[in-house]
């Protein structure tokens, strides 16, 4: 019984790869990579995986059962991509897909959710078993920004006082792989977050008494945090983009308080503390 999993050397799927070894014989995982070579230090077998070429993924997917389908960071690609994936499942006959989708994907104003969706019914309608991780935002969303903030004396952003459920990357990779290795999670939509909320202002807050600096959070016009990150080189598209999220978290898109990730890993989730001393 092999489990497959996608998108093996991102972010997210390393982590994977290192929970499902404690849990399963390493020659029963295989990571599926665009860039085999960049898995080699994983110790699973690797095999040869780009969403963009349907016609060579059935072939790949032979001899798996469980199939972990990481979303693509293909802004705008996705619904395609990861349809060729689930159609190359079904002819591969993989009987069980866990897919990570984005939390409260159905009811939330993140501009992200429209594909999720998509996938999330591309799925329902395989035929194929599947289960729904609908992650939160990772709390290295916003870590990764501490250095900038340090360097420009204040966090900003235009989440407002929007209580964020976030949660570490790695409790996530933890919650696929708890998921991966119990069928009793077969036909579940699961709602994934963080135990403790925390506005933009906490977190500020929180590096300031880290760091013994002081650094307050200056909440921005959307259009505003969009061109003071786009003045910092990032693109003017992900600029936007990264402006509307924290404008939807500002709505409180970004709010759980369903505890469904740390009754899933059998721990509380990291802290917004824990994550702050860690990026530090």
């Amino acid at each position: 019984m092999k489990t497959g999993i996608t998108g093996a050397t991102g972010q997210l799927g390393k982590l994977v790869i290192k929970q499902l070894k404690e849990k399963a014989e390493k020659n029963n995982i295989v990571a599926f990579v665009r860039n085999p070579e960049k898995a080699e230090e994983s110790g699973v077998e690797t095999r040869h995986f780009d969403y963009n070429k349907p016609e060579s993924l059935t072939e790949q997917l032979e001899g798996i059962e469980r199939l972990l389908l990481i979303s693509s960071n293909e802004i705008g690609q996705r619904v395609r991509q990861h349809k060729n994936v689930i159609d190359a499942a079904k002819k591969a006959g993989i009987r069980w897909i866990v897919y990570t989708s984005l939390l409260h994907a159905d009811s939330t104003t993140i501009n992200l959710a429209g594909e999720h969706l998509e996938t999330e019914k591309l799925l329902k309608d395989s035929g194929i078993d599947y289960t729904i991780l609908r992650n939160g935002w990772y709390t290295e969303n916003y870590t990764n920004s501490i250095k900038g903030a340090l360097a420009g004396g204040a966090f900003i952003g235009s989440a407002g006082s929007g209580k964020i459920s976030s949660a570490a990357r790695a409790d996530y990779a933890e919650a696929a792989a708890v998921v991966l290795a119990d069928v009793s999670y077969k036909g579940k939509v699961l709602e994934l977050a963080g135990d403790n909320a925390y506005t933009l202002s906490d977190l500020a807050a929180e590096i300031s008494k880290q760091t013994g600096e002081d650094i307050p959070y200056k909440n921005l016009p959307e259009a505003e945090y969009a061109k003071v990150l786009k003045s910092y080189g990032v693109p003017e598209f992900f600029a936007a983009a990264i402006a509307s999220w924290d404008v939807s978290a500002s709505k409180g898109d970004l709010f759980d308080n369903g505890q469904q990730l740390s009754k899933l890993i059998g721990r509380s989730a990291t802290s917004m503390k824990e994550s702050v001393k860690a990026a530090l």
